[in-house]
C-alpha cells in the first residue's frame, strides 16, 4: 500500500463540536467537526490551484468528496480512516515546515483533520504531528 509521509494539523467546520463553534460545511458541504472526516489539497482542480502541494514537492493523487483515506499517528501509531469533506490544508503556506516526536519527522501539512478524527489518534494541544496517509 502507498503511503504519503508528512503532518496532520485539524480544523473545524460545521456545527459546533469540542472546541470549535458552528463554521462552514466545507468544499463537499458535508464538512462537520465531530465526524470522522477531513480536508484534502487535492480533492479538486479548484482546490489544486489554491493549496498547490506541487510547490512543496509533494506529489499527491487528486481524489474526490467521500474518498476515504486513512492517517496513521508516526509518533503513536494511532490510526483512523476518515473521508474528504472539505479542500485543504493549504499546503504552500507551510513548505518546509516540520514536526517531528523522537525519530519520527513530517514535513508539509498534508491533511487536516476534524477535531473529532484527530482526537481519535492525538491530542488536539498537540496541533500538528507527522504522519503517514494511505493514498490508494
Amino acid at each position: 500500500m502507498a503511503a504519503l509521509v508528512g503532518e496532520m494539523s485539524w480544523f473545524c467546520c460545521g456545527n459546533a463540536w469540542g472546541p470549535c463553534g458552528s463554521t462552514g460545511r466545507g468544499a463537499c458541504g458535508t464538512c462537520n467537526s465531530g465526524n470522522y472526516q477531513h480536508a484534502w489539497p487535492n480533492a479538486s482542480a479548484a482546490c489544486f490551484t489554491i493549496t498547490r502541494p506541487d510547490s512543496c514537492g509533494v506529489n499527491m493523487t487528486r481524489r474526490g468528496c467521500g474518498f476515504r483515506h486513512y492517517t496513521t499517528n508516526l509518533c503513536n501509531g494511532s490510526r483512523i480512516g476518515t473521508t474528504i469533506a472539505d479542500c485543504g490544508p493549504q499546503t504552500d503556506l507551510f513548505c518546509g515546515e516540520r514536526s517531528c516526536c523522537g525519530s519520527a519527522c513530517g514535513s508539509n501539512r498534508i491533511i487536516d483533520l476534524t477535531p473529532a478524527a484527530y482526537s481519535v489518534i492525538a491530542s488536539l494541544s498537540s496541533g500538528l504531528r507527522p504522519c503517514s496517509v494511505d493514498t490508494v
